[in-house]
């Protein structure tokens, strides 16, 4: 069977995305691609020639794909924006940040950062081991969540006050002081996610 209408010799960009996600789908439902050419009207010929990335499919050729493996045609397009920007930061990792409060028993560690992407998350691991007197208070655009992991603190927000322990949340607009106003139980480790 030759090429449908449309169908283009010369590959491009999306070919081998496409190649790999139908030999994947085709190795994990164990069909051939004789039985895949059955499923899907197209020729063995043209099965190998996708899976080897030397031909561009047409809308339709996708579509018979996905119907043929029972997947929305997107299926097909898996990795196609594997460029994205991203940050892995490996447990008891991250880059240490200095702020007010640092020399005072308190730890701020970055969990990620991305770069190239305007506002992104700011996610902070932070660890306050001495209950000393100096409580750093914050100000800054965006919001703030915060997530208690261990430990017991009070929480100031503008004029407002929250005792958090494991497993409380408080999501607060930035722009209003903000900070630990009384260590109860140390240490206390918290997650703060902040958006720019």
């Amino acid at each position: 069977m030759s090429s449908a209408p449309g169908e283009d010799q010369h590959a491009g960009v999306l070919e081998p995305i496409i190649a790999q996600q139908v030999r994947r789908y085709r190795t994990e439902q164990g069909i051939s691609a004789a039985d895949l050419a059955t499923r899907t009207g197209l020729s063995k010929a043209m099965i190998s020639k996708i899976e080897s990335a030397t031909t561009s499919c047409s809308l339709t050729t996708l579509q018979r794909l996905a119907d043929g493996f029972g997947i929305p045609v997107t299926a097909l397009f898996r990795g196609s924006d594997s460029d994205r920007e991203a940050s892995f930061t490996k447990s008891g990792t991250g880059s240490m940040s200095v702020r007010s409060g640092t020399q005072h028993g308190h730890i701020y560690r970055m969990l990620g950062v991305l770069k190239d992407t305007p506002n992104a998350l700011e996610p902070t691991l932070v660890t306050l081991i001495d209950a000393s007197n100096v409580f750093p208070l914050f100000q800054h655009p965006g919001t703030e969540f915060l997530y208690m992991l261990e430990g017991r603190m009070v929480y100031g927000h503008g004029g407002y006050e929250y005792e958090m322990e494991p497993g409380d949340a408080l999501l607060l607009d930035g722009e209003s002081s903000h900070g630990p106003l009384q260590l109860l139980e140390v240490p206390i480790r918290f997650l703060a996610v902040r958006s720019p």
